[in-house]
């Protein structure tokens, strides 16, 4: 198939483009490479995927495009100047606590751009619309675990109430056009090439240095977190999958929309979180044990029957394998 996937440069991105290149598809990656955080690490991302499609044979079927989904007109000519069979959108504007420091940037990414996307899927008619949600937009929500049928309407950060009004005008889009929509609200994904502002990445680099970690709640959260191989493995199995009109509960309009959580279904905590990275790097983390920030939620869990019974396909990806992974990754990189 002919996909198109924004935030090709991003870490969940950079893994999604490689999975469909090796599955024989053609790819398009649009990014605008924005500073939030060390541009580059997507610059290494691109060209390592570079170097993938000259060992593999694949330069043929991948492009990179240096573009923002906020623009308009460029985004309408990307949609014009080829059709997409699939397209799988993974750019936005990351983070809950930056969130509260520079809100307009997750205006600009996370609502215009995703209705700039919606609008190239309409005019081009697009087969199937995978888009990245996230935990998040759960917010203090007290029923374990969580269930895409639970209420979501209290979020407790800009970015998650970006979230989920992708999810609100997705709906709105296979409503009134007929477009197929599955939403993917992520939890808390960790890996190799990841996310600099992500806490693993952070903690890993006091640790070895011997500097002090921030640990907050004390480090009693509790967070689902999810190895990057099985979020991509959800996406590639959802990509397929297409969703079929029907009613949502309380309502008789119809649409070819669907929600999944993919979560590894077994909320560990940031204590044993940081253990894992000290087996991973040998070294003992000094803490600054320190309350909840703003926007942070104390626990998520993600109730994924609904992707096993769909999909046939639940992450089970356990931390300490996952952080390991990390850890061999980042001491090569900083060894270079």
């Amino acid at each position: 198939m002919n996909i198109l996937v924004t935030g090709a440069a991003g870490f969940i991105g950079f893994f999604t483009t490689q999975a469909l290149l090796k599955l024989g598809h053609d790819v398009t990656g649009i990014d605008n490479l924005n500073d939030y955080y060390d541009v580059t690490l997507k610059e290494e991302r691109l060209a390592f995927l570079e170097q993938f499609c000259l060992e593999n044979d694949c330069m043929d079927r991948y492009r990179f495009m240096k573009m923002d989904i906020y623009e308009r007109t460029a985004m309408a000519g990307l949609f014009e100047s080829r059709p997409f069979d699939r397209v799988i959108h993974l750019a936005a504007q990351a983070g809950v606590r930056y969130s509260i420091e520079n809100p307009q940037a997750y205006v600009d990414s996370n609502l215009v751009g995703f209705v700039n996307v919606l609008e190239g899927c309409r005019t081009q008619k697009t087969a199937h619309l995978i888009y990245a949600s996230s935990s998040s937009v759960y917010g203090m929500n007290s029923h374990i675990p969580f269930s895409t049928s639970d209420r979501v309407d209290f979020p407790i950060s800009l970015y998650a109430a970006t979230k989920k009004s992708n999810e609100l005008m997705a709906h709105t889009y296979s409503h009134l056009y007929d477009i197929p929509t599955t939403g993917l609200r992520f939890f808390t994904v960790y890996g190799p090439w990841g996310r600099p502002d992500m806490a693993y990445f952070s903690f890993t680099k006091k640790i070895l240095k011997g500097e002090t970690i921030d640990v907050f709640n004390h480090g009693q959260m509790e967070r689902d977190f999810t190895y990057i191989d099985d979020i991509v493995e959800g996406i590639v199995r959802v990509m397929n999958r297409i969703p079929e009109p029907e009613a949502q509960e309380l309502t008789n309009a119809q649409a070819p929309y669907k929600i999944y959580n993919i979560g590894n279904n077994q909320p560990i905590t940031l204590a044993r979180f940081i253990e894992a990275i000290e087996l991973a790097t040998g070294k003992k983390a000094k803490r600054n044990l320190l309350p909840m920030q703003p926007g942070d939620v104390p626990r998520t869990y993600a109730d994924v029957s609904e992707l096993m019974e769909d999909v046939g396909f639940k992450p089970a990806t356990e931390i300490e394998e996952g952080i390991q992974a990390f850890v061999d990754w980042y001491l090569k990189r900083e060894s270079r």
